[in-house]
């Protein structure tokens, strides 16, 4: 399979279609995501109510969230201070540093880990280093933060050739392994 390291585990339309039960039926305790564009948008600081509610459902639920950002520590920290989150940042995926430092300090089992993004070049990579599964989700909104323009156009031709190689595979609501379309 051609780009097999950018190949999502999984592909799920938003990060607020991942719900507790789900999870819990694949065995995750730990949901480890990136912050912008996938868990907020980078121009809504205060992020939705959607976002509010599928927090307040992961904390009921007994699933924990990590956020793995290449952002700085203030940056991080200033977005996610009102949500009591925690993070890595400097993450400097698609390095596994800052996903192994979640999975090492908190005594946490591979299998009962993922790694939710907006990116293939960063967060998907990363995840498949660490040896967690992948969730790729769609972008909360069009633009991005400028640093991001590179990544993308690579990541268009990456997602010319993955999907071109495995035509089955397609944005789903719900966790549906998107290796087994090969």
């Amino acid at each position: 399979m051609p780009l097999k390291f950018l190949t999502p585990t999984y592909m799920v339309e938003s990060i607020f279609d991942l719900s507790v039960e789900e999870l819990k039926s694949h065995g995750i305790t730990t949901v480890l995501t990136d912050l912008d564009n996938t868990l907020l948008a980078w121009n809504n600081p205060e992020g939705t109510a959607e976002m509010h509610q599928w927090l307040q459902d992961l904390r009921a639920g007994g699933i924990e969230l990590v956020v793995v950002s290449n952002n700085t520590n203030k940056r991080v920290a200033k977005a996610l201070e009102s949500l009591h989150i925690d993070f890595v940042a400097w993450s400097l995926k698609p390095l596994p540093r800052g996903i192994l430092h979640v999975l090492h300090k908190q005594h946490l089992k591979r299998e009962e880990v993922i790694m939710v993004g907006d990116q293939m070049l960063t967060d998907v990579w990363a995840a498949h280093l660490a040896g967690v599964r992948s969730v790729l989700v769609k972008r909360l909104i069009e633009s991005d933060m400028w640093q991001t323009w590179l990544n993308r156009s690579i990541e268009n031709q990456a997602k010319k050739i993955i999907f071109k190689a495995n035509p089955n595979m397609k944005w789903e609501t719900h966790l549906i392994d998107q290796r087994s379309f090969k």
